[in-house]
């Protein structure tokens, strides 16, 4: 048995809960550069439903030519949600990470025709306006990530009429953060910028990793439209 085949709950549970501290950016990236190298095998063993989720409101509700599509996946770690986006027919992929071992992860996959390091927050989005059929976002929308500002720059991206994808948790530890951003998100609907096209709260979005916690947690999938 490998290393890998041998990561227990109990060792992924405490990798999770590691990489939801407060620490400094740079300490943060130095994490996932070590993490990349197990990260999709633990999210199976923490059953991580969101690329799956956001994949599937995507493929739901995006009208066009598939093939001819573009796709900015922001936050874009190994490539789970473009893998998961080409099973839906999805062919042309941009992504972006902070993390350099990530995005070798994700050059792998050989989905991407680019792939661009840039800390969200700190580095504006570096990707055209205006041009993107569909922009998601899964996992960095937390707490102990980016602010709740960043999704300001994820519709800017998108070209009228695409669609933008964002994630985030439903925990206990990211309630404020949750409350924040969708002020943030009604804020831009109220000034024009997206209109809803569904929000669904999804009770069962991985499993817990704190100790007052148990089963799974919530999160919630927000599905706009650049207007």
């Amino acid at each position: 048995m490998s290393a890998v085949d041998s990561r227990t709950f109990e060792i992924v549970k405490d990798v999770v809960l590691s990489a939801q501290q407060n620490c400094t950016t740079a300490e943060k990236i130095d994490f996932y550069n070590v993490w990349a190298s197990t990260f999709e095998q633990d999210s199976t063993v923490v059953d991580y439903r969101a690329p799956s989720l956001a994949a599937s409101a995507v493929s739901t509700h995006f009208s066009g030519k598939r093939q001819a599509a573009v796709v900015l996946d922001v936050a874009c770690g190994t490539g789970m949600v473009a893998k998961l986006m080409k099973k839906n027919g999805f062919e042309h992929f941009v992504g972006v990470d902070g993390s350099e071992a990530m995005l070798q992860r994700a050059t792998e996959t050989g989905l991407y025709q680019d792939l661009k390091l840039a800390v969200l927050g700190q580095n504006p989005l570096p990707v055209q306006s205006d041009h993107f059929d569909v922009v998601v976002i899964v996992g960095a929308l937390s707490m102990a990530h980016i602010h709740v500002k960043v999704i300001r720059e994820l519709c800017q991206a998108a070209k009228q009429g695409g669609l933008i994808c964002m994630t985030t948790r439903g925990n206990i530890d990211n309630l404020s953060y949750k409350a924040a951003l969708e002020d943030e998100i009604k804020q831009m609907e109220e000034e024009g910028l997206w209109c809803c096209v569904e929000v669904t709260e999804v009770k069962e979005w991985e499993r817990a990793v704190t100790a007052y916690e148990e089963g799974y947690i919530p999160g919630c999938v927000y599905l706009f439209k650049k207007l």
